[in-house]
């Protein structure tokens, strides 16, 4: 099994399509201050031992060693010690909206991102239960299958975005009932669920889950994210840039408004409570409190208990890139130079 101990490291990552940009603005500056003096075949001539292409190669290997150390930081291990412990928890599905109302930025940075920030916050505060994801808005599915695997809990939920499921829309109803047949067939086995949601349902019957849910002994708590007085739901491109507003039928701009008594109704029929994240501070002490507090069942679970750290390869991998790097001049290599002379010079006594 292969883990991070670091894993949030791996964010730096992102920086290179920024240094990618930034280097492909440089170089275009350059070749537009190089057309000030004149015709660039004209000026390669006057610079016949600078190469082309050695700046790009550098480029990439400076690159490739960024991402190397990056992951180095995070230090990637394999597990080699697979054991078998005995465990006692509960079971909890978290039933995340992702429609896209949830990209209104009542709550900054959105109502998404402080809904993902807030299971990550749940995940850590757990000890020995088993927690799994199911995502929806139209339609729904299962991001996270119930696991123990904390890691990649945290993981898959950091990569839930709007765009996973294609029909929009909102059908609470039928992740709920998805998310009551994910747990484990003991009907002795403490069940929580937890819905993240604005409560927009459009689709179904989302009460009537819920009471189907209640009735399996599945205690419901209830996130609202967002505000009651609304916020227009904003189209993003491709790198997560607001490019517009979504708008109805006659041109005016789609206000979402979170739907507080219909989750809080869902929370009364589950046994739990409603949360209400308006300002964008959700304080989880309630659940973690009423997980405490719920019967706890022994289950056994295969787990690695010893990790080898691999960091090293790759800041070794690093390194060696770095001193390549270093090595390499800006200036054509005279042998490669003449070959390529000499092949060209051979291919116009061929003509």
């Amino acid at each position: 099994m292969l883990r991070f101990e670091h894993i949030q490291l791996l964010w730096a990552l992102l920086a290179i399509p920024g240094f990618t940009l930034f280097f492909v603005l440089l170089r275009a500056s350059r070749t537009n201050n190089l057309r000030k003096f004149g015709d660039l075949d004209l000026v390669a001539r006057l610079h016949p031992d600078t190469s082309r292409f050695k700046s790009l190669s550098k480029f990439i290997l400076l690159n490739l060693a960024f991402a190397l150390l990056v992951i180095g930081a995070a230090n990637p291990q394999i597990g080699n010690k697979l054991e078998k412990v005995d465990r006692e928890g509960i079971e909890i599905m978290v039933v995340l909206d992702i429609s896209n109302s949830m990209n209104a930025q009542d709550i900054k940075p959105s109502r998404l991102e402080r809904a993902k920030q807030a299971i990550t916050k749940l995940i850590d505060k757990l000890l020995s239960d088993k927690i799994g994801t199911v995502v929806f808005a139209g339609d729904s599915f299962v991001l996270l299958p119930i696991t123990t695997d904390f890691s990649a809990a945290k993981m898959l939920v950091s990569s839930a975005e709007t765009d996973l499921i294609d029909r929009q829309g909102t059908a609470l109803g039928s992740a709920m009932d998805l998310a009551s047949g994910s747990y484990s067939p003991n009907k002795s086995q403490s069940k929580l669920m937890i819905v993240i949601s604005d409560g927009e349902n459009h689709e179904d019957d989302a009460v009537s889950s819920a009471k189907k849910a209640a009735e399996k002994g599945i205690i419901i708590f209830t996130i609202g994210m967002g505000k009651q007085s609304g916020a227009p739901i904003p189209k993003l491109n491709g790198n997560g840039n607001i490019v517009g507003y979504q708008k109805d039928e006659s041109g005016n701009t789609v206000i979402s408004k979170l739907n507080a008594p219909v989750l809080k109704e869902i929370a009364d029929i589950g046994d739990g409570e409603f949360l209400y994240a308006s300002s964008g501070t959700l304080d989880l002490n309630t659940i973690i409190e009423k997980i405490s507090k719920m019967k706890k069942n022994k289950y056994g679970s295969k787990i690695f208990t010893d990790f080898d750290d691999k960091f090293q390869y790759f800041l070794f991998a690093a390194f060696i890139i770095l001193l390549i790097e270093l090595i390499i001049t800006y200036r054509k290599n005279k042998y490669l130079s003449a070959l390529s002379d000499f092949a060209g010079g051979k291919k116009k006594n061929e003509k």
